[in-house]
């Protein structure tokens, strides 16, 4: 899976640099403090991750390097950007796009999961498939880690009920089950299902969190 990541995302509000520029101050765009360690946890997670955005291609690399990503696109204009998540959904490349813009929404939209940031513009959370609860990246990848462990375990169960299920059915065909073993399996295996579904639950210190 690739997740893009438009540049704005990354960044907190423009504040003073205490680098002294003439008689004045030099006004700089600052990562969020936990940008470098979201896009850390997500690459640990085996997806590829791309900045693609409206600024100059050397501004976009420089974010880049700084970030650690995959690969870094600059100079798009917003139809470029759709454009662009087009490109690689053609490819059959799995792709998740994460923007709080109006020039996001686009390619939002074209992604396979849009992902808007919930301090984002109205446009940009109706275009988006999930809002995420205020501009904090680290909670994208509280998401997507809970996102996996539920496909991880729905197939668990998926898969149990079949071989369950395909057990029961060869018993019954060469008589070897009868009626009350075949309730005592049935009561068994969704018992085992439903405690298997209960590590979805949070956990009481997280809650407390």
């Amino acid at each position: 899976m690739l997740c893009c990541v438009a540049e704005v995302t990354c960044y907190s509000l423009p504040s003073l640099s205490a680098a002294k520029q003439g008689a004045g101050q030099c006004v700089a765009d600052v990562l969020r403090p936990e940008a470098k360690n979201a896009v850390a946890a997500m690459r640990h997670m085996g997806l590829k991750i791309v900045v693609i955005s409206g600024d100059t291609q050397g501004v976009t690399s420089s974010v880049g390097r700084d970030l650690g990503v995959d690969e870094a696109v600059g100079k798009l204009l917003p139809e470029q950007k759709a454009e662009w998540v087009s490109g690689l959904r053609s490819k059959n490349r799995k792709v998740a796009m994460v923007g709080d813009g109006i020039n996001d929404a686009p390619a939002l939209v074209e992604a396979n999961v849009g992902i808007a940031m919930g301090s984002g513009t109205d446009v940009a959370r109706e275009s988006a498939d999930v809002i995420l609860i205020g501009s904090d990246l680290s909670k994208l990848v509280e998401t997507l880690r809970v996102a996996r462990r539920c496909h991880g375990i729905i197939m668990q169960n998926f898969v149990g009920t079949l071989v369950v299920d395909s057990i029961g059915v060869g018993m019954a065909a060469f008589g070897l089950l009868n009626p009350l073993l075949a309730a005592f399996i049935h009561v068994t295996s969704e018992l085992a299902f439903i405690l298997n579904s209960t590590r979805l639950l949070p956990r009481t210190s997280a809650i407390g969190r």
